[in-house]
């Protein structure tokens, strides 16, 4: 793994474990699946116009739109969407250590229900990371947390872990990645939008920090994230590029504690270490697998 990977690695990990921070600002402010709705139109139209530019095309290969449509859904419409609805209840913080758990639900679907050979090390690994998730969720729920919103962000890994294992035989092709990045954006604001209109009303509190983290949200984590993770996956494989997911639960709660003044108890500090330690040792048994 070479030092570009590495950076690309790094800024990937960053950009997506702040994005339950500024959700969080986005849905005290607004209604969740409505504001979602519409940063997807608003980075699709930017993606897709940019591929454009570029001289993408979207004449693209049936596991191509395949991709499109499975990531639409399952990671935009289902994991983001359970997860703004989430957040109206519960922290930044614990919504981000659930949704890291996505890598070792990947892990344990292949192992146990693909037989997928998984060393020693790897089951360690899993059986350290779930124990990390239930340490911090057994101190959370005896606090008082809302079991609805963890119930939400729990569906929201599960329905990204499907989509992962749906896709993970599907190229995203060289030349078209931006154009797959906007397309996808494009399906989840498609599904989203009739659930925005029936359910919700356009009750919004107008501030600069929702202005500010809404228009961060539409280019940070909605293009420039996937953009770079899909560049990653095409340079080191998907396997390696997955290894920097043990960041996230370290950048979640810091952001969300630097940003938000969540604060972390002595179980969050030790749950969140035992999770990085536990997806950092499933990725790199895979790797050497």
């Amino acid at each position: 793994m070479d030092l570009r990977a590495i950076g690309m690695g790094l800024i990937f990990a960053l950009i997506w474990s702040s994005a339950f921070t500024s959700a969080h600002i986005i849905v005290a402010a607004a209604p969740p699946l409505t504001a979602l709705a519409l940063r997807f139109a608003i980075s699709g139209v930017i993606g897709v116009g940019l591929a454009r530019l570029l001289g993408q095309r979207w004449s693209l290969s049936r596991a191509q739109w395949r991709s499109i449509i499975v990531f639409g859904i399952c990671q935009n419409a289902l994991y983001l969407g359970l997860n703004f609805i989430a957040m109206q209840w519960i922290e930044a913080s614990l919504a981000a250590i659930i949704a890291s758990s996505m890598p070792l639900i990947v892990a344990a679907a292949n192992w146990i229900v693909f037989r997928e050979r998984l060393p020693w090390l790897g089951v360690v690994g899993l059986m350290a990371g779930f124990g990390g998730v239930a340490l911090i969720m057994a101190q959370r729920l005896g606090g008082g947390v809302d079991p609805l919103g963890v119930g939400l962000c729990i569906l929201a890994a599960m329905a990204l872990a499907v989509a992962t294992l749906t896709v993970r035989g599907a190229a995203s092709g060289k030349g078209s990645v931006l154009m797959i990045v906007g397309l996808q954006m494009l399906v989840g604001g498609a599904v989203l939008l009739p659930f925005a209109l029936i359910f919700e009303t356009w009750d919004v509190v107008w501030s600069w920090q929702l202005v500010a983290a809404f228009s961060y949200t539409v280019l940070a984590p909605g293009l420039l994230a996937t953009w770079i993770w899909f560049l990653l996956v095409q340079r080191i494989g998907a396997t390696r590029g997955a290894t920097f997911h043990f960041l996230n639960p370290f950048f979640g709660v810091a952001i969300a504690a630097a940003l938000l003044g969540e604060r972390l108890g002595w179980a969050d500090v030790i749950g969140v270490t035992i999770i990085a330690a536990g997806i950092l040792a499933v990725q790199l048994a895979r790797a050497a697998r």
